[in-house]
């Protein structure tokens, strides 16, 4: 199955697809908001803010696999990234990244590697897999600031 298959919901519960955004480049970033790497929320909404009139988007996906740190609801959610980091941009329904239930994108995203050729199983909160509009796939590990220089270079190559 294509990435661009796989059927998504978004938080409220409305149904998504990633084919909604087949002509973007999309960073899908699984999320958290009581872990330590919380603060990069304010870094993905910068990047959504520069690059979204360039054809770029980032697509959170809350995630409570991690020690726990997404206990939320929906509505928890949805408040405290408003709120706090003022987060526009489209977030999914919680969803599990690792595991027996594991999300179906996920299970195929997790197939590509890293800068160091490891795939497999997401390490944290705050892993990041760009999208690029021709379908590949590049894996940046969660101590990656949204910000890096290799992360914009990968983003900034997808629009140009």
């Amino acid at each position: 199955m294509s990435l661009y298959e796989i059927p998504l919901k978004t938080l409220a519960g409305e149904p998504l697809s990633l084919a909604d955004y087949r002509d973007r480049a999309v960073l899908v970033v699984n999320v958290a908001s009581k872990c330590g790497l919380t603060p990069q929320y304010a870094g993905l909404e910068r990047l959504q803010k520069e690059y979204a009139d360039k054809g770029f988007t980032v697509l959170g996906v809350p995630c409570n696999q991690f020690a726990g740190q997404e206990p939320g609801s929906a509505e928890e959610i949805e408040t405290f990234c408003s709120t706090t980091y003022g987060v526009s941009f489209p977030l999914l329904e919680k969803t599990d990244v690792n595991g027996a239930d594991r999300h179906p994108l996920y299970a195929e995203l997790t197939r590509f590697a890293d800068a160091e050729g490891e795939a497999g199983d997401v390490q944290w909160n705050f892993e990041k897999f760009l999208i690029g509009r021709d379908g590949t796939v590049t894996r940046f590990r969660p101590r990656t600031e949204p910000e890096a220089p290799e992360l914009v270079a990968a983003i900034e190559a997808q629009l140009a």
